[in-house]
């Protein structure tokens, strides 16, 4: 079955580290070496072996000290306050639509008013702790999802990622009791990776969810091509921003993630009144 979304991208190559190649000069390379001699044979084994691992333990030390720095840089982005994210967010809006000028973008943008203040969150955004940042963060989200859904197909949740094994993931941690209580609605998965578009319309049309988690051409589709999937009780859209793939890109470095956000889930007619009107928030996790 063809996936509206190739979740296996062929990403760029990653930093190969590399350790400086020239050792220190020893006293011994000037001195010629004798034509047969086993002790010596026996004695400079070990130290090219001490070398080959301190080169080694050279490497790793580089490439931790490169990962952790990216781990910062992850963090920083979402935590940010709403007028740098702003910022942000327009910054890689304008890689969408190259060829806008300036006023035209002006009709996509996403007010500052309408990006959530996330800054009192200083714990990790990992997904074992996105219960409790929905909790302290969106309490009134967290009202919301532990409410009885009214409608068929009309989250207050929209929770877009990018990758149909994250999808997976995030929709187990919205599963939880401690957000949905005891009357909360279901938790939708949205992929094109074994799913027809016809089997989510038919799904959202006889199912009240309280969120829905997926790709942004998934959603995209459902949002722009379907009546199935409807704004009216939405609330918050969150970007999985922190998240990063063994390419260690996120859903926004990545230009076909990043396109079906912009103009296939933001950008639709369907959200876009709602996000600058003030009704929807617009939330990096």
């Amino acid at each position: 079955m063809p996936d509206d979304l190739d979740d296996d991208f062929v990403l760029d190559d990653t930093v190969a580290w590399s350790a400086d190649e020239h050792g220190a000069p020893s006293d011994l390379d000037d001195q010629p070496t004798p034509p047969s001699d086993p002790a010596s044979a026996s004695t400079s084994a070990p130290i090219k072996k001490r070398k080959r691992r301190e080169k080694e333990k050279e490497r790793k030390a580089k490439k931790r000290k490169f990962t952790e720095s990216v781990e910062s840089i992850e963090q920083s982005i979402a935590a940010q306050p709403p007028h740098a994210l702003s910022r942000y967010i327009s910054s890689v809006q304008t890689k969408t639509f190259p060829k806008l000028s300036a006023i035209e973008l002006g009709d996509f943008e996403i007010p500052e008013a309408s990006i959530a203040d996330t800054t009192s969150w200083t714990g990790p955004r990992t997904l074992d702790q996105l219960a409790d940042f929905i909790i302290k963060v969106l309490p009134a989200l967290h009202t919301r999802l532990s409410q009885k859904s009214r409608s068929t197909g009309a989250p207050t949740l929209l929770f877009v990622t990018g990758a149909a094994l994250r999808v997976v993931d995030v929709t187990r941690a919205l599963k939880t009791k401690k957000l949905r209580g005891e009357k909360g609605g279901e938790v939708a998965k949205l992929f094109a990776k074994h799913f027809k578009l016809s089997e989510h319309v038919a799904y959202l049309k006889r199912t009240k969810v309280g969120a829905a988690v997926g790709t942004p051409g998934r959603i995209g589709k459902l949002l722009n091509e379907t009546d199935a999937l409807a704004a009216s009780a939405l609330s918050h859209i969150i970007l999985d921003v922190t998240f990063r793939d063994s390419k260690k890109r996120c859903l926004l470095d990545i230009p076909e993630t990043r396109d079906e956000v912009f103009r296939g889930v933001l950008a639709g007619p369907k959200l876009l009144k709602a996000i600058r009107e003030g009704k929807v928030q617009l939330v990096l996790f």
